[in-house]
Formats: structure tokens, sequence, C-alpha cells
């Protein structure tokens, strides 16, 4: 359960995961990493991750730009989640290091896909202007879904549902308001005279 409770919000950000999952492994006996994902812990990669998330979440509130960060975490934030789901499930032994890579990357690569998909409807329904909103609701969600994942790994299945009915309604709103813009305007009606 903490393998897919990092990788799914990997998806919304590739570096807020990480950097919580490198913080609590060098900091607490929450997490323990073996080789060879014990480099998330060294102050050098912890150094990297805070630089590249500092940018992430710079360049994610800036209309147009985001857009761009989008395409080109589209492998980055799959790949995060991939390295996520492996290192936290190395040590059980029932789970191959392969299977767990293709579960993080699909998981991370749902969550990213449904990401870059609505965002450019939030640009242009808002003007640009809802873009720093969402983001920041996408980044307070990988937090709080990451130290859910490492603190109570329980709730981690009841988080992925929630997650899971929150794209299913936003996906039906995007739907319906795209059917409203495509749908011609009503015609006028006469009033009848007696």
């Amino acid at each position: 359960m903490t393998g897919l409770g990092l990788a799914a919000p990997a998806g919304l950000n590739a570096y807020l995961p990480l950097l919580i999952f490198a913080l609590a492994a060098r900091f607490t006996n929450l997490v323990k990493l073996q080789r060879p994902y014990d480099f998330l812990t060294s102050w050098w990669a912890i150094a990297i991750i805070l630089l590249l998330l500092t940018v992430e979440i710079t360049v994610d509130k800036v209309p147009g730009l985001d857009h761009i960060n989008d395409i080109f975490q589209s492998a980055l934030r799959p790949a995060a989640g991939a390295l996520l789901m492996m290192a936290a499930t190395y040590h059980v032994a029932s789970i191959n290091p392969v299977v767990a890579m293709v579960i993080g990357l699909i998981v991370a690569g749902t969550v990213h896909s449904a990401k870059a998909l609505t965002r450019p409807v939030i640009t242009l329904s808002t003007g640009g202007l809802g873009n720093p909103i969402v983001s920041l609701v996408e980044d307070a969600a990988a937090t709080a879904s990451s130290l859910v994942a490492i603190l109570a790994p329980q709730v981690v299945l009841v988080v992925l549902i929630l997650f899971f009915v929150f794209l299913v309604w936003a996906y039906r709103r995007v739907r319906r308001r795209r059917a409203r813009r495509a749908a011609p305007p009503p015609a006028p009606t006469a009033t009848l005279r007696q």
C-alpha cells in the first residue's frame, strides 16, 4: 500500500513524494531503504530533488508554462512512480521488482494523464486564473497522499478510491462543459399576439 500511495501522487508532482519518502527514510524509522534505493537518502539526492521540486512548483503555477511542464514531465512522473513503488516494495519477497515497476508506471502514468488532460480545460474555462489554485490543490493532495502512504498505509486504498471518484466526477464535468459549448444556441421563440 505504501508503494501505491507514493506512486499515485507522483503522477501529480514527481518530486514531492520522492522528497517526502527520502526524508522519511533519512530521518525516521518509518522507512527503511535497501540498496540500490538507499541513494535517495544521500544529501546530494535530497538537494537535487529539492531543486527540481522548486522548479516544478513554480512553473506549474504559470498558465502556458504548466502545459509545457506537463509534456516534459510525461516521462518523469511515471518513472518517479515506478521508482517509488520499487523502493517501497523491495523488501517484500513476494513482489517482483519488474511487477512493482510496471504497477508504479501505470498508477503514476494514469494520474499524470488525468492531470495533463484536465489542465488545458481549466486554463480555457478560467482564462488561466484557475491554474495556480488547481496547482496548489494538487500539491496539497500529493503531500497529504505521500504522508498517508508512509504514516498510515492501511488508509491508502480509501484515498485511492476517493481520488478515482474525484477523477470520474471531474471527467464528467469537463464533458458536460464541452457539450454545452458545442451545442448550438437555442432558437428564439416567437411570441403570439392575440
